[in-house]
């Protein structure tokens, strides 16, 4: 029997890394995001803001000693879709407004206003995943394809 199979014609493509749950495997993770980004040819904001957002939020609220946290980029299609994921699956996040006075807080809400769509996966206990999902619009025709000229991530709330 010969079937024909569908070709995919954009390329899948996926970053994985495991970091130390400290402040500097957050920058890390936002370093070496920015990095990966610009070799695939794609600009790093606001993917450097989530993912910034996310790492802090895995050091700070879902560190468990001894236990890292990973971080994962991936683009199918227009979608570069970032997911970190640590070791503490029973603390959910919650965006809320923090007062005027508050020096932090203010993450989530950051991430709300980022990313196209986001949210909170259980996994495997004890682990939970906190992504977010950035649409990459294609260039202008004759525009370059990447660098701070390149396509620019944004898309709709939903």
């Amino acid at each position: 029997m010969n079937q024909e199979s569908a070709e995919v014609t954009t390329p899948i493509r996926n970053f994985s890394v495991q970091l130390s749950p400290t402040p500097r495997g957050a920058r890390l993770a936002r370093l070496l995001a920015v990095e990966q980004l610009r070799s695939w040819g794609l600009p790093p904001t606001p993917a450097e803001h989530l993912v910034a957002e996310l790492a802090a939020n895995a050091v700070v609220h879902g560190r468990v000693p001894g236990r890292d946290f990973r971080l994962l980029l991936y683009v199918v299609g227009d979608t570069l879709r970032i997911e970190v994921t640590d070791t503490a699956g029973d603390r959910r996040p919650c965006p809320r407004q923090p007062s005027a006075e508050a020096e932090s807080g203010r993450g989530l809400i950051l991430v709300e206003a980022l990313a196209a769509r986001w949210g909170v996966a259980a996994g495997p206990p004890p682990r939970k995943t906190v992504w977010a999902e950035v649409t990459l619009l294609a260039p202008e025709p004759g525009s370059p394809c990447c660098g701070d000229t390149g396509a620019l991530p944004q898309g709709p709330r939903g």
